[in-house]
């Protein structure tokens, strides 16, 4: 099973809606036939490929009314289109927007009528929101370095936004969707000044992650209010410790973006900075970008397990981050997973290798799930343990290690999956 288990947070309340969670959210999503054009462009004979016929490739997500809007997007040196003209557009804007659309198939990346294609995208939606282009933001996934074709946009979008409807959000979910296996949603509902506040979110992603972010592409929307600059904050703050701390194959993408909007609707006073408000709102922001990113964990490309680590003991959290990426981004650990062999060693090499500064010899490791625990290391030493109880803590489907360094306050967990033969599969003609 693909799904994962959700952490239980006091004070929030998990809801269904996606990004239609939030009040004044619309959403919707379709097939257009982006991979089919694609093809038809390719193959000039008219005889091509089958694959993706049928599967939503676009979709759409509108606010009934203007919103404060932040971003992160990738940190790689070649950033598709989509991602060059959002980040104009919240310039443009001074972190506002209304409306975000969203295809898969085509990444819209290294063409040298990308842009042109972003903003054309760009245009026809807003048109049909009644909006300026500059007020749409624009993400787009799939294959590199082929031109998107805007004919399916151009011929869609009438339908598009005639859909757009407040129980869209599994549309939308969907329509973003490449080589994932499941959708990606969580919402919660918790209380702000006396108010009853939303917040949801989509994301998609299964190859192609790394760090640092965004790593794949995400919608957030909340109805509560507040600025732009205060949401930039906290969205950069828990991107840092949640989609930064994901991954799967050691690939960053060129087209990572998550941007969040909020369009005030749940009518609380607007957050103020260093307020308890102001944690109570960003609490939510981490349950549900934390909730994706493990979902994007567990879908990894031809995954079988989650794989979560967890340091502690760290001088500082940066330390402990450093580390934990360490252990699920190591190929070694990786496989060792997914053959449900407690080969602790792995663990400690990952560890080792890690740059950052820690007494080795304060090492500890456990490796449990919901079968149990496993302690394998202790004092930075191999300890007598079951492998007959080590293998039926690795026989389960989410797979913890938790990595103690020593003394300090320092926390931080990373994300990320087991290495699989299908990964190779999947990779091998994805193209193709």
């Amino acid at each position: 099973m693909k799904e994962i288990t959700l952490k239980h947070f006091d004070g929030y309340k998990y809801i269904d809606g996606g990004v239609c969670a939030a009040k004044g959210f619309k959403a919707n999503g379709l097939y257009s036939g982006i991979k089919a054009a694609m093809d038809a462009a390719m193959k000039p004979d008219g005889n091509e490929s089958p694959h993706g016929e049928g599967k939503f490739d676009l979709c759409l997500v509108a606010s009934d009314v203007m919103c404060t809007a932040a971003a992160v997007f990738t940190q790689n040196k070649v950033k598709g289109a989509p991602v060059t003209l959002s980040q104009k557009h919240l310039k443009a804007t001074g972190g506002r927007a209304q409306g975000f659309i969203l295809n898969s198939k085509n990444a819209n990346t290294c063409n040298f009528d990308g842009e042109q294609k972003a903003q054309r995208m760009c245009e026809l939606a807003a048109g049909k929101l009644g909006i300026k282009t500059e007020e749409m933001l624009i993400a787009q996934t799939g294959v590199i370095g082929q031109i998107m074709p805007i004919e399916p946009v151009e011929q869609h979008i009438d339908e598009l936004a005639a859909g757009l409807s407040y129980d869209g959000n599994e549309k939308a979910a969907v329509a973003i969707m490449t080589t994932d296996t499941i959708k990606k949603e969580v919402a919660v509902e918790f209380e702000l000044d006396g108010k009853t506040c939303h917040l949801g979110g989509m994301g998609k992603g299964s190859g192609m992650i790394h760090p640092n972010m965004a790593t794949t592409l995400n919608v957030i929307t909340t109805d509560c209010n507040i600025s732009a600059e205060l949401l930039q904050k906290a969205l950069s703050d828990v991107v840092k410790v949640t989609y930064n701390c994901l991954s799967i194959d050691g690939d960053q993408s060129t087209n990572d973006t998550c941007a969040v909007m909020a369009n005030g609707l749940a009518g609380n006073a607007e957050i103020q900075a260093g307020t308890a408000g102001y944690e109570v709102f960003r609490q939510a922001l981490y349950i549900v970008m934390m909730n994706i990113t493990r979902m994007l964990a567990k879908d990894g490309e031809g995954a079988t397990k989650l794989l979560e680590c967890t340091v502690t003991g760290a001088k500082d959290q940066d330390t402990a981050i450093t580390v934990a990426k360490s252990v699920v981004c190591s190929a070694l650990f990786k496989a060792a997973v997914f053959g449900e062999d407690a080969n602790w060693g792995r663990i400690l090499c990952a560890v080792g290798y890690a740059d950052a500064e820690f007494d080795i010899n304060a090492v500890d490791v456990k490796i449990s799930s919901a079968a149990g625990s496993v302690h394998v290391c202790e004092n930075g030493a191999g300890i007598p343990f079951s492998e007959e109880e080590a293998a039926k803590v690795l026989a389960g489907d989410e797979i913890l290690v938790t990595v103690s360094i020593g003394s300090g306050e320092g926390e931080a967990t990373a994300y990320g999956c087991d290495l699989t033969y299908d990964y190779v599969k999947i990779n091998g003609d994805y193209r193709t």
